[in-house]
């Protein structure tokens, strides 16, 4: 089967969690199939990637993505009511790409809502949108937490987005989200859709566990530094909960793992006992070099990559609801939850004043993963989408009325 894959990112090297997610959603279907991919160059190290997706064997096109001139696109849509995400994602090129090549396809295969509008003139092709999570419940947790004017910018970009979402689901042959959770909101928001679950997994024999270098009580933190639910996450527990652990424990410290740290995120480096590392080349040392893992995000959805990567090196983790709502397990059994910064310091200080039972937690971290979020169980069901997909295509076009 021939399929055409469109992201938002040049889906290699898997580095950050949506890269992660559609670099093995490319390798999956390139098992079976030839795919070709067409994404947004976000800069050289997307261009970099591409080289090395078409020395994979990849068919690979960039588009160069521009963010102001996404941003000049988007002013527009606040007139006419409509999106502002489609108008900054928006891009004649690259529909002019995906409609160059839609007469060799037969399945076009796409990676967040944004991309979703690209396939929405394809009627006759077999359909799938992986929505990852609902973009439009991230701008409405957005509404919640920020002041005036902002919150009145990402609550109507919620309505307009989920609009279109409705829309765009109910056009594909299938949807796809990460967990039970984004389902049940999927369903409520957009019924009349089908949607079908398929957890994240993890890279266990890259993620192996190790207890030769831990150094006690230092919590770590991973994840790209521009991304405002991190950075929200780690001003909260830098601000609200480390001073606490100290005054118990003055040599707690923590460490914030991740690409382009903002200037606040920086900042942060000022306080006692924080590190602030920027790009690294592998996170694994840090999370070797950790004795807890930290998740204290206050705005999420999905399965959180840092947490699956924590638990599969072993390292008890100790996240909030919104961190952990994507992973099926117990908390006490495989994480922690805790919900503001009195029960967050609370579950942390638990771990840090019980080592062997911190312990035992990573292990049992490490054993879940094993059985529940693996790749290759995870992402059998790629396979039999695609496949179904085709299937469902010839169904609804037997079905359409006749056009004059």
């Amino acid at each position: 089967m021939r399929v055409l894959f469109l992201s938002q990112r040049v889906p290699y090297p898997p580095n950050r969690g949506d890269k992660i997610l559609t670099w093995r959603l490319v390798e999956r279907l390139g098992r079976r199939h030839d795919v070709t991919i067409i994404a947004f160059s976000h800069g050289p190290e997307d261009e970099a990637g591409a080289i090395e997706l078409r020395k994979k064997g990849y068919s690979t096109v960039t588009v160069p993505y521009h963010e102001r001139l996404g941003m000049v696109r988007a002013a527009p849509r606040l007139l006419r009511g409509e999106a502002l995400t489609l108008g900054v994602y928006g891009s004649g090129r690259l529909q002019a790409e995906v409609d160059r090549r839609v007469g060799s396809t037969e399945l076009l295969f796409g990676f967040s809502s944004s991309m979703g509008a690209f396939m929405l003139p394809h009627e006759g092709l077999a359909r799938v949108m992986h929505f990852c999570e609902l973009d439009s419940d991230k701008w409405r947790q957005y509404a919640e937490r920020e002041p005036w004017p902002k919150s009145w910018v990402y609550r109507r970009e919620h309505h307009t987005l989920l609009d279109f979402e409705r829309t765009l689901a109910r056009a594909m042959d299938e949807n796809i989200l990460c967990t039970p959770l984004e389902a049940e909101i999927f369903r409520r928001e957009i019924p009349r859709a089908s949607v079908t679950v398929v957890q994240n997994g993890v890279d266990l024999a890259y993620f192996q566990p190790s207890e030769a270098t831990r150094i006690p009580r230092q919590l770590v933190f991973t994840g790209v530094m521009n991304y405002l639910p991190n950075i929200d996450g780690c001003v909260f527990f830098v601000k609200e909960v480390l001073p606490k652990l100290q005054q118990r424990w003055p040599d707690v410290g923590f460490t914030i793992v991740g690409s382009k740290p903002t200037p606040e995120v920086q900042a942060l480096a000022s306080q006692p006992g924080v590190t602030v590392t920027g790009f690294v080349d592998d996170v694994r040392h840090y999370l070797r070099r950790a004795s807890i893992s930290v998740a204290p995000l206050r705005i999420a959805r999905g399965i959180q990559n840092k947490a699956l990567e924590a638990m599969a090196m072993g390292l008890p983790v100790v996240g909030t609801t919104s961190a952990t709502q994507g992973i099926s397990g117990k908390s006490g059994e495989h994480y922690l939850v805790a919900d503001g910064a009195e029960a967050f310091t609370a579950a942390v200080a638990k771990l840090l004043s019980e080592d062997e039972e911190a312990r035992a937690l990573g292990r049992r971290a490490r054993a879940y993963v094993e059985e529940h979020h693996d790749w290759e169980r995870s992402f059998a069901a790629i396979d039999e989408i695609a496949e179904e997909a085709i299937v469902r295509r010839d169904l609804r076009l037997r079905r359409a009325p006749l056009r004059p």
